[in-house]
């Protein structure tokens, strides 16, 4: 792994931190809520196109009378 890749990775961690904390009560569970792909032990979603398809699910699910 060269400087670049370690550099990518430092980003693509702090991202799904950040992403992650909008579901915080969501347990870390090493992996993506939505395609259940291994992610960083903070991490609940691989990507912010993960995350978007989950929030999607769970407002269908709401308005369905099937969520919190």
């Amino acid at each position: 792994m060269d400087d670049a890749d370690a550099a990518d990775l430092t980003v693509e961690q702090h991202l799904n931190r950040a992403l992650s904390r909008r579901h915080a009560t969501l347990p870390a569970i090493g992996q993506c809520y939505s395609c259940a792909e291994l992610v960083d032990g903070g991490s609940r979603f691989c990507d912010r196109e993960c995350l978007d398809d989950y929030e999607r699910a769970e407002k269908a699910r709401r308005m369905n009378g099937k969520g919190e």
